[in-house]
């Protein structure tokens, strides 16, 4: 697999079969791999950053770089509606109904050095937060409380 299959080939696990020795981490711009005994680094596909969204009602966690492999949402299996507009063009990048991963994320590959928003809805709950695909920026948004 190449890293955009690595990345969203283990997003999509679910939970119960997640490997308890593998720490996959998405940076802005590569995808680093630990295990016990070794580190790897793979770049990202050029001009594209990955970005995790984790919407939430009750539950959240902090968290920055997405770990594929240990963050865990509230919203496991839920559908709900993205829309994610870009802050400099007020294009839309996504508007979509899907289905939440196991792990309660949804994951979107976004251009790279992108700022906009994320609005999410769930059940008559919505919210919004922002985002940013610059080399600072979170690929984690666990910041999304819907009410």
């Amino acid at each position: 697999m190449d890293t955009a299959g690595i990345i969203d080939h283990l997003d999509r696990v679910d939970v119960a079969e997640r490997s308890t020795d593998l720490i996959a981490s998405v940076r802005p711009d590569e995808l680093l791999l630990t295990d016990n005994n070794r580190e790897v680094v793979l770049d990202l596909p050029e001009n594209q950053t990955y970005v995790s969204i984790a919407p939430y009602v009750n539950q959240t966690h902090d968290c920055f770089y997405h770990s594929l492999t240990t963050c865990l949402g509230e919203l496991g299996n839920e559908n709900i509606h993205v829309t994610i507009t870009d802050g400099a063009t007020g294009e839309q990048l996504v508007d979509e109904q899907v289905t939440t991963f196991d792990n309660g994320f949804i994951g979107f590959w976004m251009p790279s050095d992108t700022t906009g928003t994320v609005e999410v809805s769930y059940q008559g709950h919505t919210g919004t937060t922002g985002f940013s695909t610059t080399d600072e920026g979170a690929t984690c948004l666990t910041d999304l409380r819907l009410t």
